[in-house]
């Protein structure tokens, strides 16, 4: 699965254009590398976001083309979250 629709059906992102703008702008990172939003995405691998002043990096635990809102957190692990200060 793509990983810009992965962002999108697990609910880490609202939208799915805005989950390729965020992998554009170099915010996302797939196993410790830069990734873009066509990069596949598999079960296993870690993913790291950066929204503004946080970080999370999570596990991907499934992976499913429709998923309701509620299950939606069954698609991934949290590993880490953490706040990065402003320069």
């Amino acid at each position: 699965m793509r990983l810009d629709k992965y962002l999108k059906v697990s609910r880490l992102i609202k939208r799915r254009t805005l989950a390729k703008e965020v992998c554009d702008k170099g915010r996302v990172e797939v196993n410790g590398k830069q990734a873009k939003a066509g990069v596949d995405v598999r079960i296993g691998d870690e993913i790291r976001i950066r929204f503004g002043h946080k970080r999370i990096t999570i596990r991907v635990e499934s992976l499913q083309e429709k998923v309701r809102k509620e299950e939606s957190p069954t698609l991934y692990t949290l590993l880490h979250e953490e706040n990065i200060a402003s320069s």
